[in-house]
């Protein structure tokens, strides 16, 4: 190398550091870091997520082994209070090993953020998983009391349309959460558990699908009926939330749907069969924290805790509508 080939290299690289001093903002991700990066907003919004991590985990956990985090990874509780509820489920074989699949899966999702939160991770909260919980919710759903109280520990097929109302859930959450995050850290973790909370979706919903026109025993209904009940539910619940928020109307809009569809909201317009939920142009719907709160709480409002979460959840988005443990 010649001393002007030197001299031009040794300048280039002074003028990307001097370039990389002067973008770099305190508030702001350092443009030129090569370190993962989180900011407050990123953290909250994860610490957000961790919240439906420990439902899909607990859930998974107890369907397939019959025990839950407090045998699997205790430390990863954090002291939290054990689940309401959860029990094996009577699954065949072919079930049983994907449900274990998931279950240790979101296992990995808990112990990854806790590790990137730090001091910021919280520990589990009380979560209802017990047969009453998912019977109203059912209930719910199709708007009487079923008969006998379903019960989604009871089979394959009603394990799996519980499982259908889980990771759904926390992806349209990963999807509205992407556009605010900031640190290269979030975004890459965050695209991450996104991507395998997608699969798990596509899993159940894919199941499911094949079997879309069998009757779920002993009720009058077939589970594409039941998948469209509980979108159906979905939507409203997250639509009652943003009015609540509001104080006024808001535009009804669709989230949420299940694995039957009118033809105008099919993919391009040329299909009933919705295998996965998106929107006119096949893209995952995004949802706020508001929104998901008022779903899994299942009040329809991101005030009033209930649902799997009878003391609401941790983190300082939830806490900002219900503080944890308030029962009034």
């Amino acid at each position: 190398m010649s001393k002007s080939e030197g001299v031009t290299a040794l300048s280039i690289v002074l003028l990307l550091l001097w370039t990389c001093t002067a973008l770099s903002v305190d508030s702001e991700p350092d443009p030129c870091s090569t370190t993962l990066t989180f900011t407050e907003t990123d953290k909250d919004l994860v610490a957000f997520a961790l919240n439906l991590e420990y439902l899909e985990a607990e859930f998974f956990l107890f369907g397939a082994f019959g025990y839950g985090l407090d045998r699997q990874a205790p430390v990863l509780t954090a002291g939290g209070p054990p689940p309401i509820g959860g029990q094996k489920a009577m699954l065949d074989p072919l079930i049983n090993d994907l449900v274990a699949q998931m279950a240790l899966q979101e296992v990995g999702h808990i112990r990854v953020i806790r590790q990137n939160l730090g001091p910021d991770a919280f520990p589990r909260p009380l979560l209802n998983i017990s047969r009453a919980a998912w019977a109203t919710i059912f209930d719910a759903a199709f708007n009487m009391p079923l008969i006998p109280s379903f019960d989604p520990y009871a089979s394959s097929i009603n394990y799996m349309l519980a499982s259908y109302a889980v990771p759904y859930v926390g992806l349209t959450g990963y999807v509205g959460a992407n556009p605010q995050l900031l640190g290269s850290g979030a975004k890459s973790l965050v695209a991450g558990l996104l991507g395998v909370e997608s699969g798990q979706d596509a899993l159940i919903r894919t199941w499911l699908y094949e079997r879309k026109q069998m009757f779920v025993t002993p009720y009058g209904f077939t589970v594409a009926d039941a998948t469209n009940a509980i979108s159906r539910l979905r939507n409203d619940l997250d639509h009652n939330g943003l009015v609540a928020l509001a104080g006024a109307p808001v535009p009804y809009t669709v989230d949420d749907e299940g694995l039957v569809v009118p033809i105008q909201f099919g993919s391009e317009q040329q299909t009933t069969g919705n295998i996965l939920s998106a929107d006119v142009d096949s893209l995952s719907y995004p949802r706020t924290p508001e929104q998901i709160l008022s779903i899994v709480y299942s009040s329809g409002n991101p005030n009033v805790s209930g649902g799997f979460y009878p003391l609401g959840a941790h983190g300082r988005i939830a806490e900002r509508y219900h503080k944890y443990g308030r029962t009034a």
